[in-house]
């Protein structure tokens, strides 16, 4: 009796089931979150961190997940001797809790390494940072610090400073602050500037930094030309204690987006 090919099937008889690709492969997984984003730079920029080392520790969302991986890493005894210096009164609580030992800037003037956020970051690496108000302590110590991570997602980059219409912060005193207000908003009339002291709560009081002072946010329509020269004008303003633009700062930027985590150095642009 004559048997059909494998290939061929005999009159009346159904086809055995075939499979797609679209029934067998697994769904793709869920898009990550931007927290979780900010916790896989976080995670890598500690890979950064060496025992015995002074820190500066950042202030913010992005900030408190290196925070935090420290802390385990001192729990497991992967690192030792490792002192922090806070940015703000919120990280020094934070830190106190993960368990990191602290100090400040005059019993440690020289840090090893900085780990903080920022709130936008150009191709040259230059940020705004501060708007959650502790733009003074954290340019403080990551002035003083040898080597500057930051961590950031994706949606923090920027073409140019100011790009995202979001707040350039500025910190001033509170004397005469609306005379400061008016002084800042003038400045740039050519960007279309907007300047607003930052108001909080149900009443709408001003925001009370850390040192006791304001904040300023100044929002953009237009790039603003030259940031070194911006700076300067800013700066000279009576009544501004700084503002939140970190110029040249940054010497390693990582990044956390939808196809990993990427590194850039600042020794990497070119002139």
């Amino acid at each position: 009796m004559a048997v059909a090919p494998p290939h061929l099937f005999l009159p009346n008889m159904p086809p055995p089931p075939t499979t797609t690709a679209a029934a067998t492969s697994s769904p793709p997984p869920p898009p990550l979150t931007q927290d979780e984003l900010k916790r896989m730079a976080a995670h890598r920029a500690v890979e950064y961190v060496k025992s015995g080392m002074v820190l500066g520790l950042g202030t913010g969302s992005t900030a408190v997940h290196a925070i935090r991986r420290i802390g385990d890493l001192l729990r497991e005894g992967k690192l030792t001797g490792v002192v922090g210096i806070p940015t703000s009164k919120m990280t020094e609580e934070q830190a106190t809790e993960a368990g990191i030992p602290l100090s400040d800037l005059e019993s440690h003037p020289s840090v090893d390494l900085a780990i903080d956020g920022a709130d936008e970051v150009d191709p040259q690496l230059n940020l705004v940072k501060g708007r959650g108000g502790s733009l003074l302590r954290e340019k403080m110590i990551e002035g003083a610090c040898k080597t500057f991570v930051v961590i950031v997602d994706e949606s923090k980059l920027v073409d140019h400073i100011g790009g995202t219409g979001l707040a350039l912060p500025v910190e001033v005193i509170p004397f005469c602050c609306n005379f400061t207000v008016e002084r800042l908003r003038e400045l740039f009339p050519d960007s279309g500037c907007r300047a607003e002291l930052r108001r909080v709560g149900e009443k709408q009081v001003p925001f009370v930094t850390d040192n006791g002072n304001y904040i300023v946010n100044l929002y953009f329509e237009r790039d603003f030309g030259d940031l070194n020269e911006a700076s300067d004008r800013i700066l000279r303003i009576p009544g501004v204690v700084e503002h939140g633009m970190f110029l040249g700062m940054a010497t390693t930027l990582i990044v956390a987006g939808k196809l990993g985590v990427t590194v850039k150095e600042k020794s990497e642009l070119a002139g």
